[in-house]
């Protein structure tokens, strides 16, 4: 028998409570984008797209514009729910939030490389560096302490 009411569980230490700040101004951030990246859809013709090699006319960008925009909400809408989703889980001290969130940002640094353009290079940099400063607070070592506890008996969960 338990010697008394169970202990509720630490709270998050403050380099878990900075990422998860980090990662919600993450998704505000990317939904600023998506809103920015709408306004612009709707005027495509000063912009040009690349498909495949091919550059696309502004008679085939305006047919393919609903699509264009779909996916991007879509994308914008994904990004914006693995942010929130992931600072959740971390503040929750779940140890394959902060895996995932590694991952996660090692497949953005890659995603650099295709950029193109000031403003897409400039959002995506600000969103990079933003998810790379949630994930150096979720490996400091009082974080590490936090998903350690956190972490099922048992379990060689990180």
């Amino acid at each position: 028998h338990p010697a008394g009411p169970p202990r509720p569980p630490a709270p998050a230490p403050a380099p878990v409570r900075d990422a998860v700040k980090l990662m919600y101004g993450g998704a505000a951030g990317t939904a600023i984008q998506l809103v920015i990246a709408l306004f612009y859809l709707g005027n495509i013709r000063a912009h040009q797209l690349t498909a495949l090699g091919h550059h696309l006319t502004t008679a085939q960008l305006l047919h393919w514009r609903p699509l264009i925009a779909a996916l991007a909400v879509a994308a914008g809408l994904i990004e914006i729910a693995l942010w929130l989703w992931l600072a959740r889980a971390a503040g929750r001290g779940r140890g394959w939030a902060r895996v995932l969130s590694t991952v996660l940002a090692g497949l953005a640094t890659l995603q650099l490389g295709g950029i193109h353009g000031a403003a897409g290079l400039f959002f995506a940099v600000l969103t990079w560096l933003t998810g790379l400063a949630a994930v150096w607070q979720l490996w400091r070592p009082a974080a590490t302490a936090f998903f350690r506890q956190r972490a099922p008996h048992g379990s060689d969960a990180p």
